[in-house]
């Protein structure tokens, strides 16, 4: 079922992990531009082109437009619209995604870190979210969706994620505020929470065997979450499915919070 057929759907830092598992999603559901944004150094450069390759030779008949930039500058998220609008003359879906987690114990943390890691994870967030919100508003028809990637991290603490959980209960904040700010415009605003999923960002710090086994035993479903078992529930709230549902926080972390034991 093309769950966002004829749909554009935008995605921040879609050049690996999380982001790049919702965008081959949305083009399996139907979704016919991809406005995919990626930070532009060599390595994700190389990362986009194969994404873009891949959809579009086997997800036809999706486009994908590319952005490059920083997206802790507020002018990347200007640049992301004005491409995305120019390539597809509108933006349905928006998936706030880009995010970085430098582990850091907080007592020694340099305060170049928290504000890297805030530029990026919040302010990131919100520049982006904004500049889509006014496409979404001006547009015809009017609306559309936004998902903010947060994270069980909202919720809970880290020793060396002092500076990353602010930012994604930030994350988780702003998303029931916009519900409540954009409803008017026909904007659904929601949060995805992923608990601990094997990616990049956690690379280094799940390389710890007695960690990694014990962040499994954790979770109910007796695994570590990949990238793709967010992506199904970012295109259900990208979706017509999710219709009436706007300020809500869907966890996706295989039972992980749940698990006092």
């Amino acid at each position: 079922m093309a769950l966002l057929s004829n749909k554009t759907v935008c995605i921040t830092g879609s050049s690996r992990g999380i982001g790049r598992a919702c965008a081959i999603e949305c083009a399996k559901h139907g979704a016919t531009g991809l406005v995919l944004h990626y930070l532009g150094d060599k390595e994700t450069e190389a990362e986009i082109q194969t994404l873009k390759q891949e959809i579009e030779s086997t997800y036809s008949p999706a486009k994908v437009a590319i952005v490059p930039g920083d997206i802790g500058d507020s002018s990347t998220s200007s640049k992301i619209v004005d491409i995305g609008v120019k390539a597809f003359g509108r933006i349905d879906v928006l998936v706030s995604n880009a995010g970085i987690c430098p582990f850091a114990e907080f007592l020694t943390m340099p305060h170049a870190t928290w504000e890297k890691t805030r530029q990026v994870n919040l302010d990131g967030s919100f520049y982006i979210v904004q500049a889509v919100a006014n496409q979404m508003k001006s547009q015809t028809p009017q609306g559309g969706s936004i998902i903010g990637i947060s994270s069980i991290s909202a919720l809970v603490g880290g020793e060396l994620q002092c500076h990353y959980t602010p930012t994604k209960a930030g994350i988780l904040s702003l998303m029931h505020s916009c519900a409540v700010a954009l409803g008017k415009y026909n904007i659904r605003a929601n949060a995805v929470l992923p608990g601990t999923i094997a990616t990049d960002i956690n690379k280094e710090d799940l390389s710890d065997e007695a960690k990694r086994d014990y962040m499994i035993k954790r979770t109910c479903l007796g695994r570590l979450g990949r990238p793709d078992d967010i992506a199904g529930p970012v295109v259900f709230l990208a979706s017509d499915l999710a219709k009436y549902v706007t300020g809500a926080s869907l966890r996706a972390d295989g039972g992980l919070f749940v698990n006092l034991q």
